[in-house]
C-alpha cells in the first residue's frame, strides 16, 4: 500500500534491475518511463473500486540502454480476508515487437493506400491519352499529324513514367 514491490519475480528483477540487485522495496515508479507513472497511479484506486476486475494498461518500461519497451499489464487489487486492501497485484508481459509490428503494418497500410490513390487517379490519365493517341496514330493521313499524335505519345509515356517511378518509390519507403 506505500507504492513498493513487495513482491518481484525472478524474471522481472533479471530484466528490469539491471543487475543491481532486487526490486523488492523500490518504489514502483524505478522502472516506469516518467510519463507512465500517472497511468499507474489513475489504475490503483480503480482496482481497489472494483476488486474483482482485472485493469489492463500499457506502460513502457527501462530497457537498461536508455530506451523503452513496451508492456502490457493486468492490475487487480489484492484484499485480505476481512476485505481490507493489501495492495495490487501486477502481471505483465512485453508488447514491444507486437508494437512495433503494429506500427510498421500501419505505415505500409498509409503507403498502399497512397499507392491504390496513385494508381487510380495518376495512371489513368496518361494512359488513356497512350491509347487514344495510338489509335490516332494509326488513322494519321499525313507526316506532319503523326510527328505531331508522336510528340504528345512521347509526353505521356514520360508522365506515365513519372508516376510508376513515384509508386516505385513509394513501395520500397
Amino acid at each position: 500500500m506505500d507504492s513498493v514491490y513487495t513482491y518481484v519475480s525472478p524474471n522481472y528483477d533479471r530484466n528490469f534491475s539491471f543487475g543491481k540487485g532486487t526490486l523488492r522495496g523500490q518504489h514502483f515508479s524505478v522502472t516506469l518511463h516518467p510519463e507512465d507513472v500517472q497511468i499507474c497511479e489513475a489504475a490503483g484506486p480503480q482496482c481497489f473500486q472494483d476488486p474483482g476486475h482485472l485493469f489492463p494498461v500499457t506502460l513502457r518500461k527501462h530497457d537498461g540502454r536508455g530506451g523503452f519497451v513496451t508492456t502490457q499489464w493486468e492490475m487487480q487489487a489484492m484484499l485480505d480476508e476481512q476485505g481490507l486492501p493489501q495492495g495490487i497485484f501486477c502481471i505483465g508481459y512485453n508488447i514491444t515487437e507486437f508494437v512495433d509490428t503494429k506500427t510498421k503494418l500501419n505505415l505500409a497500410e498509409t503507403h498502399l493506400d497512397e499507392i491504390s490513390f496513385i494508381q487510380s487517379h495518376g495512371v489513368r490519365k496518361p494512359l488513356a491519352n497512350i491509347m487514344g493517341l495510338t489509335k490516332l496514330l494509326r488513322s494519321a493521313e499525313n507526316e506532319a499529324e503523326r510527328e505531331e499524335l508522336m510528340n504528345m505519345l512521347a509526353l505521356s509515356a514520360d508522365e506515365f513514367d513519372q508516376i510508376i517511378q513515384e509508386i516505385s518509390a513509394k513501395g520500397s519507403a
